[in-house]
């Protein structure tokens, strides 16, 4: 039970020890950096802006091209389709009126069941 302990303890300083490494080679790490200037920040700034409104308006552009697009053809085909079944409708009116259908039902009673 000592030995469990004493490793605990171990664990936790060696814990600490890492803890505090990192922060001191993070530190050290940052001081290597460059930092740009504000000049060099603001003219960056400005052009990653003015690239996202670029390519927005183009996003735009293009979705309002293909809406329309799709608005036409939908469009014309039902023009079509309506058409065509304005014609069906007009034929098959024409045949009806040529040759009226005669209508047949099945009046057959099965022997086994009664008519009520």
């Amino acid at each position: 039970m000592a030995k469990e302990t004493k490793n605990k303890a171990n664990n936790s300083k060696k814990e600490k020890k890492e803890k505090s490494t990192f922060f001191r080679d993070f530190k050290a790490e940052l001081k290597k950096v460059t930092w740009p200037t504000p000049k060099q920040l603001a003219t960056k700034t400005s052009i990653v802006i003015a690239i996202v409104i670029l390519i927005s308006v183009i996003v735009f552009v293009l979705d309002t091209v293909f809406d329309k697009g799709y608005e036409f053809i939908v469009t014309e085909s039902t023009k079509n389709n309506q058409q065509e079944n304005v014609i069906n409708v007009d034929e098959s009116e024409i045949n009806t009126e040529e040759a009226p259908s005669e209508s047949t039902e099945d009046t057959t009673v099965d022997a086994g069941t009664t008519a009520e």
